[in-house]
């Protein structure tokens, strides 16, 4: 037998002996290979997430919008069915780190899910958000409430209300109230003629 022979034969064997350890020792642990493994998606874990959402934005809309005026949480990804508690504090710097508001929500079978619409008084706010078998901390978002003022309406001046004079002005002069109505003038009588006197005077010459 050859050298080269040889070492073709030493290098079959080794390539045997090699498949046929590694079937010994899968055989002789057969709970190695059947450890849990994580599903898709982390399930079990800190998976998913929250957004702040603007109430006019449709709810598959994954973006976080931290400038709203009336505003919905909406929830993503987390495990099916998951129970979670949510709170929002004042924050700041315009709050006091105070609980505003509150709540709890249980999760659809894809672990998603979103409050109704809310609305704060304008400022800074922190949205802590915990749920069922969480490992971590809450999730967590911090976000602004800006609502614009309302505009004021004047309102329309009473009817027939006088107009008061600038100040320094002279009073109105009353104006003369209306007489009567001339008429057409009267007739005047005509003189009477003239009556003769009889002569009682003397005569003078």
């Amino acid at each position: 037998m050859t050298i080269i022979q040889r070492r073709v034969n030493l290098t079959i064997l080794a390539g045997v002996v090699v498949i046929a350890t590694g079937l010994t020792l899968a055989f002789a642990a057969p709970g190695a290979g059947a450890q849990p493994v994580a599903a898709a998606g982390g399930h079990g874990g800190d998976n998913g997430t929250v957004k702040i959402h603007n109430s006019a934005t449709p709810v598959p809309d994954r973006r976080n919008e931290p400038h709203v005026c009336v505003f919905y949480l909406d929830a993503f990804g987390f495990d099916p069915g998951q129970s979670v508690s949510w709170q929002i504090k004042s924050w700041p710097p315009t709050g006091d780190r105070s609980v505003v508001a509150s709540g709890a929500l249980a999760l659809d079978s894809s672990g998603d899910g979103h409050t109704g619409d809310m609305t704060l008084p304008n400022g800074h706010y922190k949205l802590l958000w915990n749920f069922a078998g969480e490992h971590g901390f809450a999730k967590q978002k911090v976000f602004w409430v800006a609502c614009a003022a309302p505009t004021p309406t004047a309102s329309p001046a009473p009817p027939d209300s006088p107009t008061p004079p600038p100040p320094g002005s002279p009073p109105p002069s009353a104006s003369p109230s209306p007489g009567p109505s001339p008429g057409p003038p009267s007739p005047v009588p005509p003189a009477p003629a003239p009556v003769p006197v009889p002569g009682t005077l003397p005569v003078t010459g």
